[in-house]
C-alpha cells in the first residue's frame, strides 16, 4: 500500500485539524438533528421555534395529517402523510436540518482530503463518511483518526531522521591517518 510522502506532512497536519473541527461540528449537528426528530416524530409532536408569539424560544405543536401512521411519518417516500407546523417565528428544527445537511458536505470534503493524503483504503473513507449520519460515530472516528495520524507521522519522521543521521555519519567517516615515526 502506498504511503504518504514526507513533503505532504504539513498538509496532512492541516487536513487533520480541519477534519477534527468538522467532525465535532457535524457530530453536534447530528445529535441535535436526532433530538429534533424525536421531538417531532414521536407522540410528543413538537418543533422548536425562535421568536414569534410564543416568546424567544418555544415549542409549537406539529400536527400529523389524517393519513399519518407512526411508520408513515418516518418514511418520506410514502405519500399521504403531511405534518403541519403550528408555530410562528423561525423554525429552529428546520434550521438544524438544513445546517447539518450543508455542513455534512464540508465534513465529507474533510474526510476525502484526510483519506486521500493518508492514502488509506476506500473502506476507511466510507467509515469516515458514516460519521456524519451515524450518531456518535464522528466523535469516535475523530479520536481514532487523530491518534492514528499523529502516531504515523511521528514514526515516519523519526525513521527519516534516523536514516539521515546514519547517512551523514557514513559520509563523514574516513580512514584514520597513520602516522609514521621520524
Amino acid at each position: 500500500m502506498a504511503q504518504p510522502r514526507l513533503k505532504t506532512f504539513p498538509q496532512i497536519r492541516r487536513a487533520l485539524l480541519f477534519y477534527q473541527i468538522t467532525s465535532v461540528i457535524t457530530g453536534i449537528g447530528l445529535l441535535l438533528l436526532v433530538a429534533e426528530m424525536v421531538l417531532k416524530y414521536t407522540p410528543l409532536h413538537v418543533e422548536l421555534f425562535a421568536g414569534g408569539s410564543g416568546g424567544f424560544l418555544h415549542f409549537a405543536t406539529a400536527i400529523p395529517g389524517p393519513g399519518c401512521t407512526p411508520t408513515s411519518m418516518l418514511t418520506p417516500w410514502v405519500r399521504g402523510c403531511e405534518i403541519v407546523s403550528t408555530g410562528d417565528g423561525i423554525n429552529l428544527s428546520l434550521a438544524i436540518l438544513i445546517a447539518h445537511g450543508w455542513f455534512y458536505v464540508v465534513y465529507l470534503f474533510a474526510c476525502f482530503r484526510m483519506w486521500s493524503l493518508m492514502r488509506w483504503r476506500f473502506g476507511r473513507f466510507l467509515l469516515l463518511a458514516g460519521g456524519g449520519v451515524i450518531p456518535l460515530l464522528s466523535f469516535i472516528m475523530e479520536l481514532v483518526v487523530a491518534r492514528d495520524v499523529k502516531t504515523y507521522l511521528a514514526e515516519r519522521e523519526t525513521n527519516a531522521a534516523a536514516k539521515r543521521a546514519a547517512k551523514a555519519q557514513q559520509t563523514t567517516t574516513t580512514d584514520p591517518i597513520q602516522e609514521t615515526a621520524p
